[in-house]
Formats: C-alpha cells, structure tokens, sequence
C-alpha cells in the first residue's frame, strides 16, 4: 500500500503526465507524524470525504501554533514588555502569510473568529455606513446561509436586495448582474467557490464590470460617489485556487482558517484601503484591528492561520494537482459502474467539492447506510434542515434529484485507496438500494414517471 508521502511525492504527474514537480522541502518530519498518526488510528474510524464542511489540522501548523499556548502566552496588544512584543510580532507575521496568499497589503487584514463573523461584518457594516444614500444590495441565490441571512435582516431594516439566479451550472450571469445595478447599490456579494458544488464564479468579470459602472457613474454624479462595493465569501476558495484581490477588483473578502488546514475559531476579513472602504464596527471595544474589530486576539489562532496561509501558497500546485487526480478518479470511477448519476455544477468548478445526484435514492438513506465514510448531502451550517439543498434547487433540480445528491470533499490528506474504497462501497450501497425501490424498477420497465398521475 502506498503511503502518503509517496502520493504526494508522485501527484504532479497524475495530472497531464508531463510536468514534473520536485518534491517539497522539509517535509520528512511531516510525513513521519501524519503515518504515525494514521497507524495509532481505531479501525474502525471512518474515511472522511467532507473537506468543505472542515479540513484536519495540518501537523506543520500544530507545531507553529504549541510555543504559544505553552511559554509565549503575552497579550499581544500589551506594548510595554517582552511578552507581548514577541506575541504581537507573531501575529504581525501571521497577517503577512494571509495577505500575501491573495496579494493584499497586511494592514487590509482584519481577524475575526470565522467566516461567518467575516460575512456579517463585512456585510452589515457597509451597508450601514453608506445607508440611505446607498440602500441596495445585490446578492445570489446560491450564496452561503450568512450572507443570505444578513440580506435578509438587512432587508427588514429598509434595504433593498436582489437575489440574483444562476444557470444550470451554477454560474451567475453577468448580464442579470448588470442590468440590476443601480446608482444606490452599496454591494454586491458573490461567492468565489461554491460550498456544496464547487462552482467557480468569474470573479475578474464581476470586478471589472463594477469598475466599469463605477467610472460611468462617477462620470454622472461626481468623483465622489462611491461605486458600487464588490464583497466576496472566499471561505472555500483561499488557498486551493490563486486569487489576487487586485487583479479580480474585491474590495471585501471573507476568510476561513478551518477550511484551509488551519485551526477553528479564527478567521479574517479583507477591507480595502486604497480607495478606501468605509464600514461601521459590529463590535465595540478596545479598538484593535483598525478599530473594525475589537477584542484580544487569540495569538496561538492567529499563528495558525497563517501558518496554514503560507504552507497553502507553497503547496498550491501540488495539493490542485493531487485533488484534481482524485476528483477525476472519483468520478470516472462511479459514473462509469453507476447509472443515471449527474454531476451538479459546472464540471470546470474546484475538484476538491464534487456532487453527485443518484436519481431515486434518497440521499439520507444512502448516507445511513455508509456509516463507514463521512460524507454531506449538503452544507454543514444547514444539513439539519430536511428541506432539499436551496443550492440545487437553484440549479433547476426537483426536489427528488436535490434529495438525492451528495457531496464528496476531497483534501490535501485523502488517499488513492481511500477513493477506491469510497467507488465499490459507493456502488455496492447504490445497487443495493436500487433494487428495493419499486421507482426504479418502473424506470428500468421504461415507464416516465413524470407522465403518471400521482394520488394523494
């Protein structure tokens, strides 16, 4: 059985054949403490395939994160001795990892607890601080459950929103985009990736249309109105694909440090200083992070988000190269055992988030009965709900083929063998439960269901 190390060592030239990427540095020590792990590990611990609900800690990150919850434990912000010099000057480092991941100056890093505290924040504070001048925002209708919620409670303070709809695919149509701006519009909120279907949004497209309508609209009302703001939730995009806030005209972005092989409890928040995003604090306090954002932050937490930062920029390449391997294995693998399986979103999208409709399986008995992988039928913030994912109901599927969909997350740590596994028990489940819907058996009798009349 190939290890790890020798997976990850050979994963470029999974992909395409041809290119060859030497193996990365200093990753011995590494490799001998993640196999080590995975021998001390219960047999009957299940396979995990839901690396967008959450990714494991990398032990390289650990290691950064131990000297501050052990002997460098100063407040950061104390400025009058050693031991918050050497904290602040930790983070100080932390936030030069994360700004540099996505080409941003370290001053436009805020650190938040989460993602979810990114979005609102972001989000609300906008809004209210160019409210009523600018009392309009412009959203999707596939976006993550915070920024659909802060639309909405935004929406019963006296904002308009438009909720803008997708293609099939998943990606937004640039023409809706345009024809719903307006002169009030505060921002505009688009995803990067999408959380259940991996969609790539075209962020450069959107960036570059704002810039345009903003120059037009200075033109006509004074250099001094603001154009339109664009926030994007880059909680499962940072770090597995390049993003330059720059380059892609973001003015707000929204950061996870758990997504990313990071620690929980610590996010981040991209504001732009130049030209300069105003927003009102959601929290009050002592006035650190530029005064967005008060509150002591938590060095250790810190430190490991941008040790994860920094360790994602270097290994980009690899870790695309060796998820994208596993994605097309997954794939092939099911679609070409299983019928009438669909790929939800567009195939173009992040390989690591993969989803799949098997047509009249309920996709809560499919996941019961692989109790031995872990797995989604949808987001991690909403699978409590028994209604159908909103994001595939958006795409234009039924409520039968949204039912019966599941994520698979693919990351930086999943195996060759723990994909094949997956594909037989996958297919093995899926014939199985097949074979006792009478759905299925009207289906292979060549009955359309949908010209049945049903009672009731």
């Amino acid at each position: 059985m190939a290890t790890i190390a020798d997976q990850r060592q050979a994963k470029a030239s999974t992909v395409g054949g041809t290119e060859t990427l030497e193996p990365l540095a200093n990753e011995d020590v590494f490799f001998n403490v993640l196999e080590n792990a995975e021998k001390d590990r219960p047999a009957t611990r299940p396979i995990y395939l839901d690396a967008q609900s959450t990714t494991p800690l990398d032990p390289r990150v650990l290691d950064a994160m131990m000297p501050f919850y052990v002997d460098q434990y100063g407040n950061p912000h104390s400025r009058t001795h050693a031991y918050g010099w050497e904290s602040e000057s930790a983070t100080d480092v932390a936030r030069k990892h994360i700004a540099s991941l996505i080409n941003a100056d370290p001053k436009e890093i805020i650190f938040t607890s989460g993602a979810t505290e990114s979005n609102n924040m972001l989000l609300k504070g906008v809004a209210n601080f160019y409210y009523p001048k600018k009392n309009h925002i412009i959203t999707t209708l596939t976006e993550h459950k915070c920024v659909l919620d802060s639309c909405r409670f935004l929406q019963e303070k006296g904002f308009e929103i438009t909720y803008l709809p997708v293609r099939s695919n998943g990606i937004v149509n640039i023409d809706d985009l345009k024809a719903a701006l307006r002169p009030t519009t505060a921002v505009v909120s688009i995803m990067t990736v999408n959380n259940e279907i991996g969609v790539i949004q075209p962020i450069k497209e959107i960036g570059q249309l704002l810039k345009t309508y903003g120059a037009e609209l200075a033109k006509e009302l004074g250099r001094g109105t603001p154009k339109p703001f664009f926030h994007s939730d880059a909680a499962q995009a940072l770090g597995k694909i390049p993003i330059d806030v720059n380059e892609a005209g973001i003015d707000l972005m929204s950061m996870s440090s758990h997504k990313l092989y990071g620690p929980k409890g610590i996010g981040a928040a991209y504001v732009r200083r130049r030209p300069r995003v105003r927003l009102e604090p959601l929290i009050s306090g002592g006035g650190q992070e530029r005064g967005l954002r008060s509150g002591t932050l938590a060095t250790s937490l810190v430190v490991g988000f941008g040790e994860a930062a920094r360790i994602a920029k270097e290994d980009l390449p690899y870790d695309h190269a060796y998820i994208s391997a596993l994605a097309k294995r997954l794939r092939d693998n099911i679609m070409s055992r299983v019928e009438m399986v669909m790929l939800n979103g567009d195939p173009k999208g992040y390989p690591g988030c993969t989803n799949l409709t098997f047509s009249y399986i309920e996709g809560e008995s499919l996941l019961m009965a692989l109790k031995d992988i872990c797995l989604s039928s949808g987001s991690a913030c909403t699978s409590a709900s028994l209604e159908p994912s909103y994001v595939l109901r958006a795409l234009g599927l039924d409520d039968a083929n949204a039912h019966s969909s599941l994520r698979f997350g693919i990351g930086r740590f999943t195996t060759e063998e723990e994909i094949d596994f997956v594909c037989d028990k996958i297919v093995s489940v899926v014939t199985r439960l097949r074979e006792l819907s009478p759905l299925w058996e009207m289906v292979q009798d060549g009955i359309d269901l949908k010209s049945i009349q049903w009672s009731g």
